[in-house]
């Protein structure tokens, strides 16, 4: 019989693949890899305030990565290159953050933690955090999903039905840095982009409609999660990169499968 702390990560990781699946879906119509990546970078100096300030890391991690990702929409939407903006906000606010995690001892030994995560050590009450999150994110996309769509496809076409696409922007903004904010001790600030991006680019080889491809990588996900744990377990690696790792493999037969189609 399985252990309380692989039901509790199974259902954490599982959980998560509710919020990544779809959310990943737009990240990679959108060609918005390195903005996951720079959300989930910032996510560090996140935990380190939460240390230094006696918050909650998961209302750090967040009020941090809603300001990263808020800050990148308005350069960007002033003409500067996307890339270089990223690149940037990205690595000088992860060595933002791990020079404030080395004021604090018992963040410093910790570090890898938050780094590559500790689906292993979520309790219940992260199971709730999570959860709740992932169908708050759930919820988001439901709501605004045809919007979504529609300013992704075409944003004059958006704006010729009545939509707003900065509004709808602004509603993947918010979804990432809450997906951000409560995956960050599952699979770590450096992984995050990983499980955004791989399972929704694993998807989209086998599915012929966006809904399609965006429960594809639900399913992607959940099985990267089982995998990934069920192969830790067995040979002793960490939860967090052997999740991403078998996600990376399914990316890979994915590929052989619609080779053969």
């Amino acid at each position: 019989m399985l252990d309380d702390f692989l039901i509790r990560a199974a259902l954490a990781g599982i959980g998560l693949t509710l919020a990544t699946g779809p959310l990943g879906a737009f990240v990679v119509w959108r060609r918005m890899a390195y903005f996951g990546d720079a959300t989930a970078h910032a996510a560090i100096l996140g935990v380190a305030l939460s240390f230094g300030f006696g918050l909650s890391v998961y209302i750090g991690t967040l009020a941090v990565a809603l300001g990263m990702a808020l800050t990148v929409a308005s350069l960007s939407g002033r003409g500067h290159a996307m890339d270089t903006v990223l690149g940037v906000l990205a690595h000088s606010a992860l060595a933002f953050g791990l020079v404030a995690a080395s004021f604090f001892s018992g963040l410093r030994v910790d570090l890898s933690a938050w780094l590559f995560g500790d689906i292993l050590a979520v309790s219940r009450a992260d199971l709730a955090i999570v959860w709740g999150g992932a169908l708050a994110v759930l919820g988001l996309m439901l709501w605004r999903w045809q919007g979504l769509l529609t300013a992704t496809l075409n944003e004059e076409l958006a704006q010729a039905s009545g939509l707003n696409p900065r509004r709808e922007r602004l509603a993947l903004t918010l979804a990432l840095a809450l997906t951000v904010a409560v995956s960050i001790k599952i699979v770590g600030a450096l992984l995050i982009a990983a499980l955004l991006i791989i399972p929704a680019a694993t998807a989209r080889q086998l599915a012929r409609t966006p809904e399609a491809m965006a429960m594809g990588a639900v399913g992607c996900g959940a099985a990267s999660v089982m995998a990934g744990l069920l192969a830790s377990m067995q040979f002793d690696t960490p939860a967090g990169p052997s999740i991403v790792a078998a996600a990376a493999c399914l990316f890979v037969l994915s590929l052989g499968v619609r080779r053969r189609a």
